[in-house]
């Protein structure tokens, strides 16, 4: 689809094995993308921790990814993305919560771990459905860095999860027009 580097960084507490699965579905959903794991990792910023909600504010951890991206320097004219994959419960402000932020456009995106396992939700644990999960809101994170908005069609990526279940529904992969939106931006 398109030639960009898109880095995976992890916050304290994110298992490497999680980023493998997203490192390949990534490169998958988004054809002609590379992706690569960065070794380092990330410290929570204590200051977006809200003792009174028991949640970080999305906005000061995509603030340390973007920092982050800031410090790359990959190949003079390469275009590239830094996701950044947290394991805590995330939240912006006039919201209870959010699987992930983005900057749109940008070099920045973030993603939470935290609301995406099955047993948060009550049921048994399934391994399979929340990597699934994890990749879905990684590719739609990665979407808005690319400069898309979220999107009418229920089943593209990029359609708006207000809750878990609009996750399930909804595949991996950018619809048509979502496709022809990502081209007509590299386009320019």
């Amino acid at each position: 689809m398109l030639g960009i580097k898109i880095y995976i960084v992890r916050f304290e507490g994110v298992e490497e094995k999680i980023l493998e699965y997203i490192r390949e579905g990534v490169e998958e959903s988004i054809r002609g993308g590379i992706c690569e794991i960065i070794d380092d990792i990330l410290e929570l910023p204590t200051k977006a921790y809200n003792s009174l909600r028991g949640q970080y504010l999305s906005e000061l951890l995509l603030e340390e990814v973007s920092k982050y991206a800031l410090k790359l320097s990959p190949e003079s004219g390469t275009k590239y993305i830094v996701l950044g994959v947290a394991d805590v419960d995330i939240y912006s402000p006039g919201m209870n919560f959010i699987f992930g932020l983005a900057q749109c456009p940008g070099r920045a995106a973030l993603i939470s771990l935290f609301r995406l396992r099955p047993e948060f939700y009550g049921d048994e644990p399934n391994q399979d459905l929340f990597l699934e999960r994890a990749l879905k809101e990684a590719v739609h994170e990665i979407g808005h860095t690319l400069g898309l908005k979220h999107c009418k069609n229920q089943f593209c990526v990029m359609f708006f999860s207000l809750h878990i279940g609009m996750t399930d529904r909804k595949s991996r992969f950018f619809c048509d027009n979502c496709i022809k939106s990502i081209r007509d931006i590299f386009a320019r």
